[in-house]
């Protein structure tokens, strides 16, 4: 048998940064944000808890560039208008114990929240809850740019890398699917096309904080959706990601789009995406990240031990015991206690997680799980307040332009 701390073991990204072992908080849309696009206190003892808990690296969920395309008005806004102090004392926080924090890069696009923001994806759709206006070439060429300025503010506040989000059904994942991506120019149809301007966001990038700093990029293995992206698509992805400068491939699956069920809801024991991550390692020598469905030490153990993932995402497991990666590592607690619920109204389970994340913020968790309901209601009762903020904050949503 190989020598168990293998979980515990350092990894030498390709930029040179060094992950002190294999575990990471995978990227979750906390909706700390104080509505204004700023870090709260709450937010920054969050990301402190689980530093002080052992992980490797830590990701803040679904950063904008603007706040024009919005997943929450709970997400942080980071541009040349924010207070960079905020975000530096939110970085400082969560890289305690040796932890790096990265952001991840996020534009809602076609899924952005509608009250907050001016939805708007590769194509225009009209369809039961989801509408958008298609982007024209202007607006796409834009995106690079304001990712890149952000990844470079991140940079400079203090963050030690990011992540470019092109998984779950945001912008880039939407340009990557036929299903939202109907383009007839050079950002559709084949897959080199629709992959072009995630390639394009990564240059951008990494052109823009140096060779030193780590990125990395979230990628769907599938949309998991009938007409969506496939294996074989995602793997030409990974392909090309792996001559690009990207320093780690996280895999994941799913979409947000209305009606389809979330990845992270999906029953079945262990990694999710395991069996693509081994096809992706056949063409890519790039670290690979596993995000989906770990939930034990033993779990988290096998999936690097069999070579199919160098580093191991893990989000619920660590919403329900911050310290987790130093409780597997003392051989403590190998698979925390998961609430079962007897009955989920849609978006339940995701608004009980979410106001975990709160109590744990304000060191005021408690082993008791309160009703789907009750959590559902305090989300949507705080979303509806901090639109109001962001409202007052940002101005109103800009009208929609037509497509060029």
């Amino acid at each position: 048998m190989q020598h168990e701390g293998t979980l515990f073991e350092p990894l030498e990204l390709p930029c040179g940064t060094l992950l002190k072992n294999r575990i990471a908080k995978s990227a979750m849309s906390d909706s700390l944000g104080d509505g204004t696009g700023h870090p709260t206190a709450a937010q920054a003892r969050l990301y402190q808890r689980w530093a002080q808990g052992g992980v490797a690296v830590s990701i803040i969920g679904e950063v904008q560039p603007t706040s024009n395309f919005a997943e929450k008005p709970g997400n942080l806004v980071l541009n040349p208008a924010s207070d960079l102090a905020r975000f530096r004392e939110l970085a400082a926080h969560g890289k305690e114990n040796g932890t790096q924090l990265w952001l991840q890069l996020g534009h809602a696009g076609a899924l952005a929240y509608a009250p907050i923001s001016t939805p708007r994806g590769p194509s225009a759709l009209d369809l039961p809850g989801l509408r958008c206006a298609g982007m024209s070439r202007e607006e796409i060429r834009q995106v690079p740019l304001d990712l890149a300025q952000t990844a470079r503010l991140a940079q400079e506040a203090g963050f030690s890398g990011v992540q470019i989000h092109a998984a779950h059904g945001f912008l880039l994942s939407q340009f990557l699917s036929p299903l939202f991506n109907k383009r007839v120019d050079d950002y559709g149809g084949s897959i080199a096309n629709r992959m072009r301007l995630l390639l394009d966001v990564l240059e951008a990038t990494r052109a823009a904080v140096g060779p030193q700093f780590p990125i990395a990029v979230k990628l769907n293995s599938s949309d998991q959706l009938e007409g969506g992206l496939g294996e074989e698509d995602a793997l030409a992805v990974v392909a090309a990601l792996d001559t690009s400068s990207v320093d780690a491939i996280d895999i994941s699956g799913g979409t947000y789009f209305p009606g389809a069920k979330s990845a992270s809801d999906s029953a079945g024991g262990g990694p999710y995406f395991i069996a693509f991550a081994k096809r992706a390692r056949t063409v890519t020598s790039k670290p690979l990240m596993l995000t989906g469905g770990i939930k034990t030490r033993a779990q988290a153990q096998e999936a690097v031990l069999s070579g199919a993932a160098d580093v191991v995402g893990l989000a619920r497991a660590l919403v329900l015991e911050p310290s987790l990666p130093n409780l597997w590592l003392a051989h403590q607690m190998p698979e925390p206690a998961f609430p079962r619920f007897s009955h989920a109204p849609e978006g339940g389970i995701t608004a009980w997680y979410t106001m975990r994340l709160t109590e744990i913020g304000a060191d005021a968790e408690t082993g008791d799980f309160c009703d789907l309901d009750q959590a559902l209601a305090e989300y949507d009762a705080r979303d509806g307040l901090r639109t109001e903020i962001w409202t007052r904050h940002f101005g109103p949503v800009a009208p929609t332009r037509r497509e060029a």
